[in-house]
């Protein structure tokens, strides 16, 4: 059926064709990001870690969190969690301490080494790959403002 995408599904209305531009939007810019992008690769070579324990320091810049919220935060079981931030703390990137306001919770926070690592992975991972930053002014202007309307999303 002209201007509808994928299979008919009984009983169910056909999908515009801007779906099919949806999702070929979106496969290009996950590869963009995931696939083609070095810079995963690079941040972790540069401090020695994983990519979850990248994102565990990036998460901590603002503040420290519990064991629980930065579960939450990274998307990872509680477990999980406590194998990430043992390996931080072994290398002495982050420190648990007691919650302030709840003595049996413990809280994980940036130590200065983690602040300075974790500066490190935001200058590289916010490095623009060399393709983006090639396009035209007005190609980026565009993209921008795309980009600014889906945040909001």
């Amino acid at each position: 059926m002209l201007g509808t995408a994928g299979p008919e599904v009984p009983g169910a209305e056909p999908r515009p064709a801007a779906d099919d531009a949806a999702a070929r939007v979106w496969r290009r810019m996950r590869e963009l990001v995931l696939g083609r992008n070095e810079r995963r690769r690079e941040v972790c070579e540069a401090l020695d870690l994983s990519f979850i324990r990248v994102k565990a320091l990036l998460k901590l810049r603002p503040g420290p969190r519990t064991m629980r919220d930065l579960a939450t935060e990274l998307a990872i079981d509680r477990p999980y969690a406590t194998v990430v931030i043992d390996e931080l703390e072994r290398r002495g990137l982050v420190a648990r301490t007691v919650h302030p306001n709840d003595r049996r919770c413990r809280q994980v926070s940036l130590t200065a080494a983690g602040e300075d690592a974790a500066r490190e992975a935001d200058r590289i991972l916010s490095d623009p790959p060399p393709a983006l930053a090639a396009l035209p002014p007005a190609d980026l202007a565009t993209l921008d403002r795309l980009t600014a309307a889906l945040e909001s999303w």
